[in-house]
């Protein structure tokens, strides 16, 4: 099958490397155990479509007893969506979940006006050995949808659409696109993909999404004859017909973007909103503490411990 029939297999870019508006290469932090590396928000763009937040963690390995431990913490006037490589994390919300994520499902938190969740190494996977590789992003909440209900879903691997083609191997794991369509519940029109291409093989990106952009986990691609390696997002220019074929090795990647928003975000610690005196208020809810009787609640079976507001 052809992914786009304005495009034939094999064709040359019919655009040259100037269509890539924008070119990040994350910072790295260390977190104790396993690094981080961060594409968004970066001081050369803020957001790729609605996705304000996107960061790699891993690959990290882990001895017997140890992994992860993300102790409860907030959120306001987002989505965050977690996917894995591999690995497993356990998500306790304020919303009532528990749900262990598993490679290639999603977790898709909606923070609304407040959520609290953790994220931690289950106990059965620290008995062994265990790896971690993921991708956790933070999709910014259109203005009139900052204030609804905190919710979650979990979608799991088999339920996600997949698209198979002259070797492209594509999961879509949020929004739209190459008339497939995921199950999550969005707010805007987005799309967000993880993508593995064999060597040479090429991946045309969607034609109908305002902001595109593509994360390079491994190999390499290439854009009109220049070369582009793993650890790098490019972000294209509106309207370009774009094709990316994958170098000698192959490549993993990850495609994201959509609709752009009405205007930047703040975005301070875990908050983003459009609002400045949102976040502000925030901030005093979660420093005053008051669970369950107020903005936040810590989630009812990890309430032993949580993050402290910074500064």
């Amino acid at each position: 099958m052809s992914w786009n029939p304005a495009l034939e297999p094999g064709c040359p870019d019919a655009v040259g490397v100037d269509a890539i508006e924008t070119l990040i290469v994350p910072r790295a932090r260390d977190l104790g155990g396993f690094e981080v590396r961060r594409a968004l928000p970066s001081p050369k763009r803020q957001m790729v479509g609605p996705f304000v937040f996107f960061d790699q963690a891993g690959p990290a390995e882990f001895i017997t007893g140890k992994g992860v431990d993300v102790r409860p913490h907030p959120h306001i006037g987002l989505a965050t969506v977690t996917y894995l490589y591999r690995g497993e994390f356990q998500h306790r919300d304020s919303v009532g979940s528990n749900q262990t994520i598993l490679p290639g499902a999603v977790n898709w938190m909606v923070a609304g006006r407040g959520v609290t969740h953790s994220e931690r190494t289950s106990e059965a996977t620290r008995l062994a050995p265990h790896s971690l590789y993921g991708i956790q992003t933070w999709v910014a909440l259109p203005e009139d949808k900052e204030e609804t209900a905190p919710s979650f879903e979990h979608h799991g691997k088999d339920t996600l659409p997949v698209i198979e083609s002259e070797g492209v191997r594509l999961r879509l794991i949020l929004g739209r696109a190459y008339g497939e369509r995921a199950p999550a519940s969005v707010f805007t029109d987005m799309f967000y993909a993880d993508v593995v291409l064999e060597a040479g093989a090429r991946l045309p990106l969607p034609s109908d999404h305002e902001d595109r952009g593509l994360y390079i986990l491994e190999g390499s691609v290439s854009i009109a004859g220049q070369v582009f390696e793993s650890g790098q997002m490019m972000v294209f220019r509106p309207g370009d017909a774009i094709s990316v074929a994958a170098g000698p090795q192959g490549a993993r990647l990850m495609a994201l973007g959509g609709a752009t928003l009405n205007g930047p975000r703040y975005v301070w610690w875990n908050f983003v909103s459009s609002s400045h005196d949102k976040i502000e208020a925030a901030k005093e809810e979660w420093r005053r503490g008051a669970w369950g009787h107020g903005q936040f609640d810590l989630p009812a079976d990890d309430r032993a411990e949580f993050i402290p507001l910074p500064g």
